[in-house]
């Protein structure tokens, strides 16, 4: 085994790991929605709550917000 695939094997685990818990994030989300009667206007709040209420229970926190940080400094 190589090193580069070492490191394209992490990448894309990484990567996967965020897509998985970006989906977690959107289906609660949608959850909230639902529960409020399926009012638009509070998309944003909807996904603040529910990132916020995903990431409370996942190992996975510090990965999210590390891409959060990158994105923000992309804009």
């Amino acid at each position: 085994m190589t090193k580069v695939d070492s490191v394209t094997r992490s990448r894309e685990r990484r990567k996967l790991m965020m897509e998985l818990l970006e989906r977690k994030v959107r289906l609660r989300a949608r959850q909230l929605y639902d529960e409020r009667g399926q009012v638009e206007g509070l998309e944003l709040d909807d996904w603040v709550r529910a990132e916020s209420e995903v990431l409370k229970s996942s190992i996975l926190a510090p990965l999210w917000n590390k891409r959060q940080e990158r994105e923000l400094v992309e804009v």
